[in-house]
Parts: structure tokens; sequence; C-alpha cells
């Protein structure tokens, strides 16, 4: 108190340098934050770098693909400037051969006709051969086109020209729920046979529900049981749950794959012991069940691992003191037991849920064609097809839904009663 004067005619604590001790506090206090955020300016822009600006680079691929304009601005610009429906004069099919010639002369022909095929397959080869004859053609120009090639005529193969004619648009959202457009620019479904990605998110959601609940299923009793155990035992079983983690991910699904496979471990143990015949082995690879059965043992230890840490800080005498007053095992189990390891049951299933509508390997490699998920798709569109756009619409739609389900869980749950361990 000697160090802090007090100005007895205005009322005003001061500091011993004389200032008012609220300005020095505020001062202190602003000292300090600014120390914080030196401490964590590496971190942050490590995760600003390597997080932040690659999800906002997808998302804006996902509505931006400025190859067609690029490459023929002319031709775009005419499209901007006429209305849906309108002919091509000699003009825009002028201007059309002109940057045909040119893109294939520039070696770009291929990514421009890629971009019209994203929205009208099978028009790739048609802006190939147009690019080769493109230099040789002579007014008029219509029936030059048309000698390439009839389909130079279509007005549907024009709509999709149009489509593409803007850098920015939300086709590729629509493609990413199997919807497309028509002549007139409305939205519609895409015939059945092209119908896949509703299912594959349907198909990604469902198995991801359900190897969640495997692995609550598993995990609680393992999770109890290494939260009563004595210590030296719990110490033990702990190790065996924390084993796949210091074992390679593609080690692990090359495992399964022996165990599983027709002529594998599981079959050929049912077969000797007479469970089975050798004409009746299951099929457990390349399958459904087999991404369920691969993924619930890998990703089992983050649902164990929040339960756990709920679970050892739960009293027991609580359970006992509800059998004492006359509560059967299951009514104290339901009713005094269950409520407080809700924590670790929401935050083990989002993480787990989370977790698997995002994996790629073991579907990748044990299921087959019925056992793909979305992530599966994603990739293939990034490696195989190098439709880049399609790829990022596909991946912020799921990422989206992560988002609302994490929206739910803060809604019903709380985000600060989460308990990762």
């Amino acid at each position: 108190m000697a160090d802090i004067p007090a100005d007895q005619s205005a009322g005003i604590m001061r500091a011993a340098d004389g200032r008012p001790l609220k300005v020095a506090l505020a001062r202190a206090q602003t000292r300090a934050r600014r120390r914080a955020f030196l401490l964590v300016a590496p971190l942050l822009f490590f995760v600003l770098v390597t997080f932040v600006v690659p999800i906002g680079q997808m998302l804006h691929r996902s509505v931006h693909n400025p190859t067609f304009v690029d490459n023929m601005p002319q031709v775009a610009a005419w499209f901007r400037d006429t209305p849906a429906g309108t002919e091509p004069d000699e003009a825009a099919l002028a201007a059309l051969i002109a940057y045909l010639a040119a893109a294939a002369e520039a070696r770009t022909i291929g990514a421009v006709g890629t971009r019209v095929n994203y929205e009208m397959q099978g028009t790739r080869s048609l802006f190939t051969a147009a690019g080769r004859r493109a230099g040789r053609l002579e007014a008029p120009y219509r029936e030059a086109l048309l000698d390439i090639d009839a389909k130079w005529g279509d007005p549907a193969l024009w709509s999709t020209m149009r489509q593409v004619s803007t850098a920015y648009t939300a086709n590729f959202y629509l493609a990413a729920v199997d919807r497309t457009r028509d002549l007139d620019g409305s939205v519609t479904r895409v015939a059945p046979d092209r119908a896949v990605y509703l299912t594959l998110f349907q198909r990604t959601f469902l198995l991801s529900a359900l190897i969640t609940f495997l692995c609550l299923l598993l995990g609680f009793p393992i999770a109890h049981l290494l939260a009563t155990l004595p210590l030296r035992y719990s110490n033990l079983l702990m190790i065996l749950v924390l084993l796949p983690f210091w074992t390679s991910l593609l080690v692990r699904t090359t495992a399964w794959m022996v165990i599983l496979q027709g002529q594998g471990v599981l079959n050929n143990a049912l077969v000797s012991l007479g469970i089975i015949g050798d004409t009746g082995r299951v099929e457990l690879m390349y399958n459904q069940a087999g991404t369920v059965i691969a993924m619930t043992h890998i990703l089992l230890p983050f649902m164990v691992l929040p339960l756990y840490s709920v679970m050892r800080t739960i009293n027991p005498s609580y359970v006992r003191a509800a059998r004492s007053l006359g509560a059967t095992s299951w009514t104290a189990f339901r009713r005094v037991y269950l409520p407080q390891t809700l924590p670790g049951i929401g935050a083990g299933s989002l993480l787990v849920f989370i977790l698997a509508v995002g994996y790629y390997i073991t579907p990748a490699l044990v299921g087959g064609a019925s056992g793909q998920l979305i992530s599966n798709l994603i990739a293939f569109h990034m490696q195989n097809s190098l439709n880049w756009s399609l790829a990022a619409a596909l991946a912020a739609l799921l990422l989206a839904a992560v988002l609302a389900l994490y929206w739910l869980y803060d809604r019903l749950v709380g985000v600060d009663n989460m308990k990762l361990g």
C-alpha cells in the first residue's frame, strides 16, 4: 500500500510512477496479451498456412474455373452479351474458330475441351478434333464446323458452352448433388445411370454411423474396465488399447485383408472347425462388411480414450449408494452411471464419426465397389479425372455436413462438456 499513493483531493488511486492505477493495470494487461500473442504467433501462422488457406482455396476452386474464359475470352464475351438460346452468328463462329486454332497451337485445347466435357460428356474429342483443323477452315464457318462434326449444330452443346463461359459457377455443386441444367438453364436431375454422388453421401453417413455405434458398443465396456481395474492391470490394458497407434495404418489395413479374404485366416479357421463348408466361404472382402470391420478396429481407440477419461472421474460410491437404496444394477447404471458418461460418449462418437466420414485408405483397400465412401470419389477426381472443382465441391459439402454435426453436438451436449482425454 505504501507504493500506491492515493490522491486524496481527487480520490484516484495511483501507481508508484504517478500514473492512475486503472491506466497502469490496462497497460500491464496489454503487455501480457501482446506477449501471449507473440508466443502463439508461430502456431497461428502454421495453422493459417497449412489449414485455413488450403481450405479457403478449396472452397474458392469449387465455384471458380476460368479455363474457358481465359482461353476463349471473345467467345465468352459473346455469350455474356447475348441472351440464352441465341443462335451463333458468323462473327461468333469466326471468333470460336480463331481461338480453337490458337488454343491448339498453345496446346491448351485439351483443357478447354475438358472444361466443357465436365458439363457434357463426350465433348473433349470434339474440341481437339476441331482445333487440329481450325487453322484451315474458311467461311462460311457454320458449314465448316458441321463438316468436322455434326455435334457443332447441337443446341445442347452451345447451351453447355454458355454455362462454362463464366469463371464463377455453381454447376459443380449441382453436379455434387446429382443435378444439372437443361437447355434453358433450369436445374434438373441427372440421368439415373449418372446419379452416384447422393448415393455415396448416404452410404458414407450410414456406414460412419454404424461404425460409430459399433465402436461405442465395444469401447464402453473396455473403458469401464480400464477405469475400475487396479492400476497395474489397467496400465497393461491401456498399452493394448494404444498399441494400434504404434503400427502403421497401412499395415493394419493389409492385415485385415489377410484375415478377411476368401482364403484368409478367418475363413480357413471356420472351414477347419466345420462351421462352414469349403464352398460356402464368407465374403468379407471388397464389400461394405470389410469396410465396417476394418474401420471399427482402426477407430476403436478414439472411442475408448474419451470414455475412459470421463469414467475414471466418476465416484463408484454413487452407484453403490443407489443400490443400497433399493435400485437394481440396471437402474443404477441407467439413472446414475450412464448420465455421467454422456460427455465421453458424445466426444468419442463425434470424433469417430468425423474421422470415419473422411477415411480414404481403408475403404480403398478393403471396400471394393460397394464399400467405397465419398472420400474415395474425391480422391478419384483429384488424381484421375483431374476435375478439381468437382472434388472441391464434394469436399465442401462434406465439410458443411461435419460442421453441422459439430453445431448440433454443441447445442445438445455443449462443446465445454467435451472430454477427449
